[in-house]
């Protein structure tokens, strides 16, 4: 007999026990021999908005900023647990070709006045990962931007040549979005390959390219000793510092993957190591990058050991927090109207729709350990290298037409993505991508009849 303290137990563990064997038999596949064919399911739309972008790196804070500061109404979906991608789960903490205008600059005095940033040179400086953390989150929770985190975008829908709907998973389970405009700035151009664009990876046919790094945070005894081998501004300084670098890990017995292994200081005792290359990993193979990930974890507290024993300036060096997310140099480049080539670098283009000035030049990291031991970097051929522009038309897909592309995976070949890549040019990307999907949105415009710059 059952009393009532014990009926309310039994009878919702009866109802739940119903209620979940009802969600298992609607979640059963049918199973083929080695496939299995999930059930077909109606998604209700989560949310429409004006512009989605898709990736909240630093291309994509500054679009979602740029697009919501210009009135849209912005959704920003992330994977990582926070924004700011490679400058932040990615502990990169090192920034290239940061431009003196523009939301590069709010956002450099911004780390300012938090005292989180060291520039020796106006265009490159190193900060502390955790402050821009929140410096973006402040910014983009202020400009009224909607951020999804841990949200991966997994398909995307077309009616015609336009995306109606991307599909997200995450512990919210399957859900459907839908916007007027759509920025990829996922950096290995997932949505673009999503949506069905065309598009190009590494050189030789994709066979081959660039390799992956993991950063690691680190702290020293004592950062004064430790001066000569941390990279300065200059490019004489920052070779010199990397062969002491690979000099005391020969030392101690280590010969690291990367020919140029670099430390940056980034505030007190605590120091930024870029100390390995991981070949032959491709950024949209899981399982390659999995195995990458674990060889390069197992290397850098390898050569941090190691270096520790040296005594001396690598006294008491220890490894306080490894990348989030390994950093991928080389994705999808998802085919623009216009393609930024290497004869661009070598001209030192102008475009009348330029979004970006480019001063940063050629930089392409040896696709292999062999050609690594050779040369750890070249320029692709770029002998006399220009600042030249991108054009927003190289932001614009060529196959769907309400797709724009921000960071590295917009428009351009192998060589001039060596060049234009690093996170100051995403940044300027970013907020021209923004600002013209904004424009696009309120106007019922596509972004090809956007006339930029605006007016």
């Amino acid at each position: 007999m059952l009393t009532r303290r014990h009926f309310l137990p039994a009878s919702l563990t009866g109802i739940l026990g119903a209620s979940l064997s009802a969600q298992a038999e609607e979640k059963t596949g049918t199973i083929k021999g080695d496939t299995c064919t999930e059930p077909a399911r109606d998604l209700p739309i989560k949310e429409r908005v004006d512009v989605i972008v898709c990736g909240a790196g630093p291309a994509g804070v500054a679009a979602a900023l740029a697009a919501a500061r210009n009135g849209a109404s912005v959704r920003l979906i992330e994977s990582c647990g926070c924004l700011g991608g490679t400058w932040t789960a990615g502990l990169l903490s090192w920034i290239f070709d940061f431009k003196p205008t523009g939301l590069t600059k709010e956002i450099a005095d911004a780390l300012d006045q938090r005292h989180a940033r060291i520039a020796e040179v106006p265009d490159k400086f190193t900060y502390e990962p955790e402050e821009m953390k929140i410096l973006l989150e402040e910014l983009c929770q202020k400009a009224g931007v909607k951020i999804r985190l841990n949200t991966r975008v997994v398909a995307a829908y077309k009616t015609g040549t336009q995306i109606s709907t991307v599909i997200t998973e995450s512990k919210s389970g399957r859900e459907a979005w839908q916007a007027k405009i759509f920025i990829d700035a996922t950096g290995d151009g997932d949505l673009g390959a999503q949506a069905g664009c065309t598009w190009d990876f590494g050189f030789n046919n994709g066979t081959v390219w660039q390799p992956a790094t993991l950063n690691a945070l680190a702290i020293v005894k004592d950062i004064e000793a430790l001066k000569p081998h941390i990279s300065g501004g200059t490019l004489k300084t920052h070779l010199a510092s990397t062969e002491l670098n690979k000099a005391a890990m020969q030392k101690a017995g280590i010969q690291p993957s990367y020919g140029h292994p670099t430390l940056f200081h980034i505030h007190d005792n605590v120091v930024l190591m870029m100390f390995n290359h991981e070949y032959d990993a491709c950024a949209f193979n899981c399982d390659q990058m999995t195995a990458a990930t674990l060889h390069a974890r197992r290397e850098i507290h390898a050569i941090a050991r190691a270096l520790s024993t040296l005594g001396g300036c690598w006294e008491g060096l220890r490894i306080i927090a490894s990348a989030e997310q390994i950093g991928i140099r080389e994705g999808r480049r998802i085919h623009g109207l216009y393609t930024v080539t290497k004869e661009d670098l070598i001209n030192g283009t102008h475009h009348a729709d330029a979004v970006a000035r480019v001063h940063f030049p050629v930089d392409i990291h040896a696709h292999s350990k062999a050609e690594n031991d050779k040369h750890a970097l070249h320029r692709g051929g770029v002998d006399q290298f220009k600042p030249y522009d991108i054009p927003l038309r190289a932001l614009i897909a060529k196959d769907v037409d309400n797709l724009m592309m921000a960071g590295r995976c917009i428009s351009g070949d192998f060589v001039a993505h060596g060049s234009y890549r690093v996170t100051g040019n995403a940044v300027a990307m970013g907020e021209a991508a923004g600002q013209t999907a904004a424009y696009a949105a309120a106007h019922a415009l596509l972004p090809r009849d956007v006339k930029y710059p605006l007016t």
